[in-house]
C-alpha cells in the first residue's frame, strides 16, 4: 500500500518542515560569511546553457529559446554551473563561489532531487589540496550545528574528527580486495576484462570498466567510507575523472577527490583540466558512450572550450548543499529541506 504525502504547502506539513528550512538559511549566511572571509566573489550562473555538461550518465531537461524573428534554438538547463564559473575564471576571476540552482533528470529519491542547490566554489593559481581543506572546513562549520556529530540510517560521523584520506587505489585494496591499478594501462586506459576477472560483484556482459569500476564502489567501498570520522577519497583513475588533469606522479590517476560522511556523497573536486585538445577529446568518448547506452548525445560547448585555453591552472569542487543541511538537521529525505520541493 503506497501512502501519499499531504502537498509540501499544507500548513501542518509545512510546520513541520520549517525548522529544517530556517536552519537551512542560517547555515547559508554563516558559508556566505566564510566565503568573504576568504576573500571570494559570489557569482551567480545563468541556468539555461548550450551544453548540460558532458557526462555520460548525467541527465539534462531540455528547453528552446525563441528569437524575436520565431527562429528556435535548443537548449538546457545546466546539470553544474562548472562550463560558466570556468569562463569567469578565464576571464580573470581569482576566487568564485555560487549557490548555483541546478537540474538533473532520472535523480529522485531521499537524497536526490531533480532540482537542488549546488555549492561550487574555484581557486585560481592555488594548491589543489587548498581546496579539499575548504571542503573539510565547511562541512565542519555545518557539523557544529548538530553539535559536531553527524547521523544517517545508522551511521554516525565526529566531525572535528581527524580525517581519513584514503586513495581509490587503497580503497579498492583494502574494501574489495581489488588492485585496481593492475586494470589500467600506462597511459591510463582502462581494462575491462581485467577488471571483470577481479571483480567480487554481478556483472553483464555488456558491462563497461567503468560499470564495474561503479559497482565496487558502490556495493563495496561506500558504505565504509565517512563512518566515526570524515573520508576524503582521492585519486580516481583518469577515466573516471573527465574533468580532472592527470596526477603528476602517475598518470593512470587523476587529481579527484570525494568527501563522505556517514556513507554519504557530499562533494566532488577536481585539479582541473585546462587542455583543450584532451577535454575535447575526453567529452567526445563521455558522449559516443552515451549514444551507446541511451541513444542521444549532448553537444559540446565551443565557448568553453575555447575559454580553456585562457583558464589559469585551477581547482574546483562542487558540494551537495541540500545534502549537507540534511545532515547538520537531522532531516529524513531531501524534501524535507528544500523550500519548495520538486513538484
Amino acid at each position: 500500500m503506497t501512502v501519499r504525502l499531504s502537498p509540501w504547502w499544507d500548513r501542518q506539513r509545512y510546520a513541520d518542515r520549517r525548522p529544517f528550512l530556517l536552519a537551512r538559511n542560517r547555515l547559508q549566511s554563516r558559508i556566505r560569511k566564510q566565503f568573504a572571509d576568504w576573500d571570494f566573489v559570489e557569482a551567480a550562473c545563468g541556468q539555461v546553457a548550450v551544453s548540460p555538461g558532458n557526462e555520460a550518465h548525467l541527465h539534462a531537461f531540455q528547453t528552446q529559446a525563441h528569437g524575436p524573428d520565431m527562429a528556435r534554438r535548443d537548449l538546457y538547463l545546466h546539470t553544474s554551473p562548472e562550463f560558466a564559473m570556468k569562463k569567469l575564471l578565464a576571464a580573470g576571476e581569482a576566487r568564485i563561489f555560487d549557490f548555483a540552482r541546478v537540474f538533473r533528470n532520472r535523480e529522485r529519491g531521499p537524497l536526490h532531487a531533480p532540482e537542488f542547490t549546488m555549492l561550487e566554489w574555484y581557486r585560481a593559481n592555488e594548491e589543489y589540496g587548498q581546496i579539499i581543506d575548504d571542503t573539510i572546513a565547511l562541512i565542519r562549520m555545518a557539523g557544529e550545528m548538530r553539535g559536531g556529530r553527524f547521523e544517517w540510517r545508522g551511521k554516525t560521523c565526529e566531525t572535528s574528527s581527524v580525517v581519513n584520506r584514503i586513495s581509490v587505489q587503497d580503497a579498492f585494496q583494502t574494501f574489495a580486495q581489488i588492485d585496481i591499478a593492475e586494470t589500467l594501462a600506462p597511459d591510463g586506459s582502462p581494462n575491462r576484462d581485467a577488471l571483470a576477472r577481479r571483480a567480487n560483484v554481478k556483472i553483464a556482459s555488456d558491462d563497461t570498466w567503468s560499470d564495474i569500476f561503479s559497482r565496487i564502489l558502490v556495493e563495496k567501498v561506500e558504505p565504509h567510507l565517512g563512518n566515526g570520522a570524515m573520508t576524503v577519497l582521492d585519486r580516481y583513475p583518469r577515466c573516471e575523472a573527465a574533468l580532472a588533469r592527470a596526477c603528476p606522479d602517475d598518470p593512470r590517476f587523476a587529481e579527484r577527490f570525494e568527501v563522505y560522511v556517514c556513507g554519504v556523497e557530499l562533494a566532488n573536486g577536481f585539479g582541473e583540466l585546462t587542455d583543450a585538445v584532451e577535454q575535447r577529446r575526453r567529452f567526445e568518448a563521455e558522449m559516443d558512450e552515451k549514444h551507446r547506452v541511451y541513444g542521444e548525445r549532448y553537444p559540446l560547448d565551443e565557448d568553453f572550450l575555447a575559454a580553456l585555453e585562457q583558464m589559469p591552472p585551477a581547482s574546483g569542487v562542487a558540494l551537495g548543499f541540500d545534502r549537507l543541511v540534511m545532515l547538520a538537521t537531522g532531516a529524513a529525505r531531501i524534501d524535507d529541506v528544500l523550500w519548495t520541493p520538486f513538484p
